[in-house]
Formats: structure tokens, C-alpha cells, sequence
């Protein structure tokens, strides 16, 4: 059968070309359109003649497998896809605006708004990483914006879904990526790491911020092999003014083993968007690198391959979930909060890399200006930070797993929905009062949070505890 004619004007499969926008090194990319949708669409072709790359052509099949099974905002939509005997190709929502790429004259950006570009890139991490989807190649070209701000994730070619079968890793033997972006265990041929993708997001945000790469443009492995046992430059030596909190999350995302770095994309998301909670180490205020002999050790550790063990996608992120706990800090609320205290202990002894956020609503009202003093003249938000740190006391949690958070609210329940939605919470612990007039008159704030959170929720009371999920 003889393939159809790719120039404008022509039809495959119902879809008129319209013209094409980009021609790259493995694939073009064309508009199309098709007269029963008014979305904007994009076919992408590989490039499959004669002495064409083996790589584009896998490329492609991965990421015809891959882009049918995602959902959501943070991915283009799937349209349609190409009998590969035929005329191969991929038909999607056509994402408007330019990639990231578009930025990089203008670097360093200010650090707020690399912040928030990194927030988002997490968020969009996260959702694929609950998706099955390792993204493997996370870098300015293959991020885009939604005019609604989200982050959207493109080009799936080098991605590893933990359902499907990994034809990258079955037909190449080299570390297959973007050099300034590869992990070091994609350099060890590691492939189902989540992790990966925070070390490249973490080598963003560090060229965004500084304007220099942490490892330079190195192409080939043996230079790239570098970074298997030397740490970048500390942004403080860059740049006097970076933030030690910012250095903080940034040089813990390029931790060289794993195991160092952030366990999960929302947390890593959590502390970007929660500057002040921050657990500062000795990466917030270094300004060398790692000192000659821990370079030598790395540089000889033959059993770095063999202590990367990266487990599926799905079951790490289930292993690190971030809990939030709201706590009520009124008086007659000392046995609630042990039962509170007693249920997070059970939940955090099975998962040693979770999260957790302390939270409690200071409820203000719809007009009125209320004062931010109590009557003794004490700062209230002050007050309930410590009161929430001294609720975890016992709980003896290492610093980077623990925040507080006093939230200022008109509706209690909706602050705290608002919370879990915007911080990737995975499950809300809550505190359910004794029946009263009130709350059957107006319902409860735990019944509410049970019935809209997008997580799970635990309520509980004093001596008993009722598990629910919303």
C-alpha cells in the first residue's frame, strides 16, 4: 500500500494538513485539523526512510504506547494514532504558547518566578508519576504552559510506563537522554527510578536560577560519568544572594544517589510552595563542593549500580505520601488530639518516608478585621505554630518530614479542602466532635471534609476511630 502524501492540503485518515511547524532530527510536526472537533491539533511523524535512526523510530513506538494511557491537564490529549505499516503518527491537542526553551536568554530568572515554574513542573511530575509514567527526559524543550497556568509535560519518546514493556532498555545498551538533565543512575542504565525525573527538574531549576548549568553541556558518557561521583558548584557561590532555603531543595534534588534526594515530586512541590518549612542542613549554606575524599570514595564505589534499587513507580509514591493532620487547638480538645497523635503514629510507623503537615484553621470573620493579637497581646499565628510543634513533639519525626501550618480561614472545612488540593495530600487526618446542637443544625467540619477531599480520610474521635475514604 502506498503511503499518503504528507504536504499541506492533503488528507490521512480524516485529518487535512494543514502545514507543518517544526521539522526536527527524528520526527516533523504538522497542524492539522479534522471537521468534527474545533480543538487545535498536532500529527507528529517520524522520520522512518532508509538510514533512519533506530532511536527515532523506538522513540516513537514508546511514546505511541505511552500517550494513549494518560489523562489530564498536565499532557497534551490523545486524538488518534497511525497503522505503523502505513503511515505512522501521533495526533494530539495542539498545546498553545512556546516551550520553556523560549526562556533560556533571559536567564537567571528571578528566584519567585522560578519557584513557581518549578511548583508546577512538580505538580505535572506527581501526576505522571501516579500515572505509571516516568518521564526520563525532563528538560526547558518539553515544557509547556496551559493558559490556565498548568505545567504540561511533552514528548514521551524516552519515557518508561512500569505496565508496558521498556523497549529503550531492551534495544540500547548506552544511557539514552539529555545530557545536562540525565541522572546518574540513567548513566548506570537505571531506568525506573521516579527519582530521575526530580534530579533533571532539580538541574532546571538550578540553570534557571544561576543561568549556568550544575553540570555543564557534556555529550559524552565518559564526561557525563562525572557526576556519578562530583556534586555542582553550591548556588551561593554563584550567586550571593540565593536563598539557603532554595539551595536547600535545589541541591537535595541533585543529591547523586537517590535515596538523598526527594522521595516524591509533591514533596518536593510542598516545600517549594512552603519556603518557611523548610528543613535547613548543611546544603543551605555551603559554598564548596564535596570535599576531595568523598569524591575519591564515590569515584571508586563499585557497588554504586548495585544500591540503586528502584522500586515500581506506583508502590514509591505509595510509600511516601504526604499526611496532613488538622488539629484543634480550643480548649477541651487535649483528648481529641491524643487520639489525633496516636493515629498518626500508627500511620507514619509503616511509611518511614512520609510527610507530615501539622494544620489548624484560625477562623476569621466574613467582614469584620479581626486582630491578629489574643487578648494577652501574643501573636495568634505565632501561638498555634508552636502549639502545633509541640503536638509532634512525640512524635520524634526528623526535621525534613515535619511542617506546621496555621491557615487563616472564614470556612474551617474549606481551608483545609483547599489545603489537600493545592499540596498533593494523599491523607487528611481529622478530629470529629462529640454530637451537638451546632453541628446538626450546620454539620461538621470532618463530615465535610470527608465527603469532598480527593484523598483519603481518616476521622476520628476520643477512644474510637472511624476510617473513612472520600
Amino acid at each position: 500500500m502506498a503511503k499518503p502524501s504528507l504536504a499541506a492540503g492533503a488528507t490521512i485518515d480524516g485529518f487535512r494538513i494543514e502545514e507543518r511547524i517544526h521539522q526536527g532530527g527524528m520526527a516533523a510536526l504538522w497542524r492539522v485539523s479534522r471537521p468534527d472537533t474545533d480543538l487545535p491539533l498536532l500529527m507528529k511523524v517520524p522520520f522512518m526512510a532508509e538510514g533512519a535512526d533506530p532511536e527515532a523510530i523506538v522513540n516513537f513506538e514508546m511514546e505511541q504506547m505511552i500517550l494513549p494511557r494518560l489523562s489530564g491537564s498536565h499532557v497534551p490529549k490523545f486524538i488518534a494514532a497511525g497503522d505503523l505499516a502505513v503511515q505512522p503518527y501521533i495526533v494530539m491537542e495542539q498545546i498553545p504558547g512556546k516551550t520553556l526553551l523560549e526562556r533560556l536568554s533571559e536567564l537567571p530568572l528571578p528566584y519567585a518566578e522560578v519557584v513557581d515554574i518549578g511548583v508546577r513542573i512538580a505538580a505535572a511530575l506527581d501526576d505522571l508519576h501516579r500515572q505509571h509514567v516516568i518521564h526520563l527526559d525532563v528538560k526547558p524543550s518539553n515544557v509547556m504552559f496551559r493558559p490556565g497556568g498548568e505545567a504540561v509535560l511533552i514528548d514521551f519518546g524516552l519515557s518508561r510506563h512500569d505496565q508496558l514493556p521498556d523497549l529503550i532498555q531492551e534495544e540500547f545498551h548506552v544511557p539514552i537522554g539529555t545530557a545536562p538533565y540525565m541522572s546518574p543512575e540513567q548513566l548506570l542504565g537505571v531506568r525506573s527510578d521516579p527519582r530521575s525525573d526530580l534530579f533533571a527538574l532539580g538541574a532546571l531549576l538550578y540553570f534557571f536560577t544561576t543561568g549556568v548549568r550544575p553540570f555543564g553541556r557534556r555529550e559524552t558518557i565518559r564526561a557525563m560519568r562525572r557526576r556519578l561521583w562530583r556534586d555542582p558548584v553550591p548556588p551561593r557561590r554563584l550567586k550571593p544572594d540565593y536563598p539557603p532555603w532554595l539551595q536547600e531543595i535545589v541541591l537535595r534534588a541533585l543529591e547523586i544517589e537517590p535515596a538523598w534526594r526527594y522521595p516524591t515530586a509533591a514533596q518536593l512541590a510542598f516545600d517549594l510552595s512552603h519556603p518557611e518549612g523548610v528543613k535547613l542542613t548543611h546544603r543551605a549554606e555551603r559554598l564548596t563542593q564535596d570535599p576531595f575524599a568523598t569524591v575519591l570514595r564515590r569515584r571508586f564505589n563499585k557497588d554504586l549500580a548495585r544500591t540503586i534499587i528502584a522500586p515500581a513507580t506506583a508502590a514509591h509514591i505509595a510509600s511516601a505520601p504526604i499526611v496532613a493532620v488538622a488539629i484543634d487547638l480550643i480548649e477541651g480538645s487535649p483528648p481529641l488530639n491524643e487520639e489525633l497523635r496516636r493515629t498518626a503514629q500508627r500511620i507514619l510507623a509503616t511509611l518511614p518516608a512520609a510527610r507530615l503537615a501539622c494544620i489548624n484553621v484560625l477562623k476569621i470573620g466574613r467582614v469584620t478585621l479581626d486582630s491578629t493579637l489574643d487578648e494577652e497581646g501574643h501573636n495568634k499565628q505565632i501561638d498555634r505554630l508552636v502549639a502545633l510543634r509541640h503536638w509532634a513533639e512525640p512524635l520524634h519525626l526528623e526535621g525534613h518530614r515535619l511542617t506546621a501550618h496555621v491557615l487563616e480561614a472564614v470556612d474551617p472545612g474549606h481551608a483545609i479542602l483547599d489545603f489537600a488540593e493545592a499540596n498533593h495530600v494523599d491523607h487528611i487526618v481529622i478530629g470529629a466532635r462529640h454530637s451537638s446542637l451546632l453541628r446538626k443544625l450546620l454539620g461538621s467540619v470532618s463530615a465535610r471534609v470527608a465527603a469532598e477531599a480527593p484523598c483519603t480520610v481518616t476521622v476520628v474521635r476520643p477512644h474510637e476511630t472511624a476510617d473513612g475514604n472520600a
